[in-house]
């Protein structure tokens, strides 16, 4: 008998990745995600979440939760263009939209979903789509799902993009341009104001991937067009319902004929079940939360910058972060995963980031701050840098 069903093409790939030391194997968390967790059997304060507002375990979304799945069931039963839309999704919809000061939003079942089925769905053949080179994954998949010809500009580089716009711009019938607001392994923030000014004077559209800034930045969490002051001239805003927001989902948000089109041509919508009302509930309880009190984001930022202070003083490379992801730069990849291993023995779960996720020679770990950390957690965390960056040299 053959032994193609031995997948031996695949144990290779495996193996390959086994002697690079870039296997990974996933941990188990047993419990909730909250700011200490129980990890593969160890209490641990947790510092990779991106549960940035402490909303995963939020009481009045439990509660929100719970009474949706008595009314509605636990699933939806169908895609929205036929029995999945439930009036409860509008009503999120609605709910986001206000929040977000934007005509329309329409919600996906995840924010790689927004970009996978929104990117392909509003550009075609003729089409110039031009991305910055440190987009997420789920940007760079969505672009090379769509039929138009593409271009990259050096990240944050606006001379670059300017180059590609004067180059390229005029030899096509419609332009998109591509960023993530808050690009999640640096934590830096996308140059907007100059973006939409380049955009503006080559009649192109622009498309802002804000997972990392929805719930973070802007006036109770509004994300960062609402901090750049841009409402009305970004034309695709995506947002996530998974890191600040605590459940989970995206949504694109933008004018009423954005969503309309996207009804009828976003294959997500139209080929894959909606959202369970229990997540949808939830989601929009969250939304009500941020638009009655900035307690939460005002929480974050003062973790955040509590913690910053701290490492920084250490003398740890924070990068250029500019948002509460701060990431810890070793540089080397087998070093970044030792130092992660041994924050972990000592209590403290950070998980490492190195190639290919960054470029070569710039190994991590990444630290995610939350609304729920206690100082006490982050002050303990901070000794346990210390101990750890000292006794392996770093520092």
């Amino acid at each position: 008998m053959s032994n193609v069903h031995e997948l031996n093409y695949l144990k290779e790939e495996i193996d390959a990745l086994k002697n690079a030391g870039t296997f990974r194997k996933l941990a188990t968390l047993q419990g909730a995600n909250g700011p200490v967790v129980m990890l593969d059997g160890k209490e641990v304060i947790n510092m990779s979440s991106n549960n940035y507002l402490g909303l995963a375990t939020n009481e009045e979304m439990k509660k929100a939760a719970i009474e949706a799945v008595e009314k509605y069931g636990v699933g939806s039963g169908a895609v929205r263009t036929i029995i999945g839309n439930m009036d409860i999704h509008e009503k999120l919809e609605e709910k986001l939209a206000e929040f977000k000061r934007e005509e329309a939003t329409m919600v996906f079942q995840s924010g790689f979903n927004c970009n996978a089925g929104a990117i392909q769905a509003i550009t075609s053949k003729g089409d110039l789509i031009i991305s910055d080179s440190l987009n997420h994954a789920s940007i760079i998949d969505g672009v090379r799902l769509s039929r138009a010809d593409k271009a990259i500009f050096q990240h944050s580089d606006m001379e670059d993009l300017e180059k590609v716009l004067k180059e390229k711009r005029e030899n096509y019938k419609n332009c998109l341009i591509i960023t993530d607001g808050v690009f999640s392994m640096d934590g830096d923030l996308a140059k907007l104001p100059e973006i939409v000014e380049l955009a503006e004077k080559y009649n192109a559209m622009t498309y802002v991937d804000d997972a990392h800034g929805s719930g973070v930045l802007g006036e109770n969490g509004r994300g960062t067009i609402d901090h750049f002051n841009l409402h009305g001239r970004i034309d695709f805003s995506i947002g996530t319902l998974s890191k600040a927001i605590g459940v989970i989902g995206g949504y694109v948000a933008g004018s009423k004929v954005m969503k309309e089109w996207l009804i009828n041509r976003g294959r997500p919508i139209l080929f894959s079940t909606s959202l369970p009302p229990a997540a949808i509930a939830a989601a929009t309880k969250s939304v009500e939360l941020l638009m009655e009190s900035s307690e939460y984001t005002d929480r974050l930022w003062d973790n955040a910058k509590f913690f910053k202070e701290k490492l920084g003083k250490l003398g740890f490379n924070t990068g250029k972060s500019e948002t509460p992801i701060t990431p810890v730069i070793i540089g080397d990849e087998a070093k970044s995963l030792e130092f992660s291993q041994k924050l972990f023995d000592n209590g403290v779960f950070v998980s490492p980031i190195i190639f290919p996720t960054v470029a070569k020679g710039t190994g991590r770990v990444r630290c995610m701050i939350s609304a729920a950390h206690s100082k006490e957690n982050l002050a303990k965390a901070v000794d346990v840098f210390e101990k750890v960056g000292k006794e392996m040299n770093l520092i």
